[in-house]
């Protein structure tokens, strides 16, 4: 997924405020199904059915900052899944500009409806799974 860097993304340097890259990569795994190819709204609709009021949530996430990105950057934010568990996933996310790896981030989301951490509906795992195989 491609987001372009705009000034109120920046600080008073000029360069991407670091928490903004936090706004990105949940971009990135917002498109995440979609991007998969899934059909988003029946995967959604039966998990909804299995777990109403679910969400993803995220539980953990490690970053590493490496370069600095800069107003009208055009950015690519990369995400895999690493590890598909059956109430978790985690995803590896970059952000790249070209071929420089700008932020490196693992991302450990967990499924939870009720308040508590459930099971991923088995299509929606499926879905991750196969995606994480092929990777």
């Amino acid at each position: 997924m491609q987001v372009r860097v705009y000034y109120e993304d920046t600080d008073f340097t000029g360069i991407v405020y670091h928490a903004n890259y936090l706004r990105f990569m949940e971009r990135g795994r917002t498109n995440y199904l979609r991007l998969l190819g899934a059909d988003q709204r029946a995967l959604f609709s039966e998990a909804e059915n299995e777990a109403p009021g679910f969400a993803f949530v995220v539980r953990a996430m490690q970053i590493e900052y490496l370069k600095p990105a800069r107003m009208d950057d055009v950015l690519d934010i990369i995400t895999v899944p690493v590890e598909v568990k059956g109430a978790s996933i985690t995803l590896g996310q970059e952000v790249r500009r070209g071929d420089d790896v700008l932020i490196e981030a693992r991302v450990k989301v967990a499924f939870v409806s009720g308040g508590r951490a459930r099971p991923i509906p088995k299509a929606l795992r499926i879905a991750m799974k196969a995606d994480q195989d092929s990777v």
